[in-house]
């Protein structure tokens, strides 16, 4: 087992408040929770009697069925809770307001091998090592903001949309603002700060901003937050959906992600000279950003339905370019306020809330670290609609677009070098083998589109 030695996260006095809560608050089961290669939350669930050993070793578990795991041969796994995840999760509340169903609590943990050392299969420990690169170079901090979009429907069945309401649609057309308040509250009671929410422009589409905070918490958050919406829309007899395009001709759910540095308190992007107030760093971790977009794209955006997303005409970002204003442009710097020096970011918006937080966070810190390393020019601010430029206007400003479809996608992921060193040499093939083999899968499928088009034609 794990020698308190090994612990990365833990101390003795963390692990006894733990057990306290346990004690006081009356926890009769406490989940740990990790995600497979995929961002898929894996639980288990450990008695309060058990919680003391596995605080302090972990819990041993068969790694051999967690996709993009070790081979049954080799699949014995620890699971190490990290204390400081410790959260009693919100129950459901009957007619007369009264919480029902057992007390439970969880913690999210790092995964390791029986003799205590990181298990480099662990997307956590890939955030882990992106965030060490990063404090390599002189920073303390990559804050993150995701803003996560998703459907409400009336179950897991079908589209069936619960409203017609738009853009900050008011009440009477939001028909989920109950669902969404009740949500806030069961988020903010598991230590997540909200700080605002809204109808997005598709029926039935919702957004739940949290605030930003560092990347490893905001991970933690992410899946976090993705269980409780579920929850609670079940709790109201609907079904909530974090694909990226559901819906034919509506908007697809993003999940665009603000992104800054810091130092001792004080954003590394901020520079007060500089005409968009951006300093050296910055613009060099923007260009990272940018010269390897397409190469990141198959981990920020996993999904073959997430390129039904990513196409000209649905708010979606396809082409890869800068602006402070041009919301066709792949990533946005917010305006700048005077006395807000401290919110100077970036914001790229093309990851879609069905990514693994972890490896997405990890990806996008990678490729910027990369830009500020190598001393990457940022190019020229696009101000123009890029979706109004034809192919041949794309291509004498130097403009390309992200790829069109997963199969593409991973094959710009499999020849990147600077992807393989971010997500290591465990889980860099078996991902790319698992996006392979998904979009095998699909392109082998013969649609309603195809019959409806060519089988009385042809």
């Amino acid at each position: 087992m794990v020698k308190s030695k090994d612990r990365a996260t833990s101390s003795v006095a963390s692990r006894r408040a733990v057990l306290k809560r346990l004690r006081d608050e009356e926890i009769e089961h406490i989940l740990f929770w990790f995600t497979d290669l995929e961002g898929h939350l894996k639980s288990f669930a450990v008695t309060p009697f058990e919680m003391e050993g596995a605080l302090d070793d972990g819990m041993g578990f068969d790694g051999s069925s967690i996709t993009g795991f070790n081979a049954i041969e080799e699949s014995d796994m620890v699971a190490i809770p990290d204390p400081a995840t410790f959260q009693v999760m919100p129950r459901p509340i009957d007619e007369h307001g009264h919480e029902i169903g057992a007390k439970v609590a969880r913690l999210i943990c790092d995964v390791v091998k029986p003799d205590g050392t990181p298990y480099e299969g662990d997307p956590r420990f890939v955030l882990r090592a992106a965030l060490d690169r990063m404090q390599g170079l002189g920073f303390d901090a990559f804050n993150v903001g995701p803003e996560l979009e998703y459907f409400l429907f009336e179950d897991d069945n079908d589209t069936k949309t619960l409203d017609e309401g738009g853009y900050f649609a008011m009440t009477a057309q939001d028909a989920a603002t109950e669902v969404r308040n009740d949500t806030i509250h069961a988020l903010e009671s598991v230590g997540i700060p909200i700080e605002y929410h809204h109808h997005e422009v598709a029926p039935s589409q919702h957004e739940i901003d949290m605030r930003y905070a560092d990347a490893l918490a905001m991970a933690d958050h992410t899946i976090t937050y993705r269980m409780i919406v579920k929850e609670v829309a079940a709790w109201h007899g609907y079904y909530a959906t974090f694909m990226p395009k559901p819906l034919f001709g509506e908007n697809g759910s993003g999940m665009h992600t603000h992104m800054s540095l810091f130092k001792n308190g004080r954003n590394q992007f901020f520079d007060s000279k500089d005409p968009h107030h951006l300093s050296e760093a910055a613009k060099s971790f923007i260009a990272g950003l940018l010269v390897h977009a397409r190469e990141m794209s198959a981990v920020l955006a996993q999904w073959v339905n997430s390129y039904k997303r990513l196409v000209p005409g649905f708010e979606a970002p396809v082409y890869v370019a800068w602006s402070q204003r041009n919301r066709s442009a792949l990533i946005r710097i917010p305006l700048y306020k005077p006395g807000a020096e401290q919110a100077t970011r970036a914001e790229i918006r093309c990851p879609d809330p069905a990514c693994n937080p972890y490896l997405a966070f990890a990806a996008l810190l990678h490729a910027g670290l990369e830009g500020i390393e190598r001393g990457y020019q940022l190019p020229d601010e696009m101000t123009t609609n890029l979706y109004r430029l034809s192919e041949a206007e794309r291509d004498e400003r130097g403009i390309v677009a992200l790829p069109g479809s997963l199969g593409e996608a991973a094959e710009e992921l499999a020849g990147s070098e600077l992807m393989q060193r971010a997500l290591g040499e465990h889980i860099f093939p078996r991902y790319v083998e698992l996006k392979r083999r998904e979009w095998n899968e699909y392109r082998i499928q013969v649609s309603e589109w195809e019959k409806q088009r060519y089988l009385s034609a042809l």
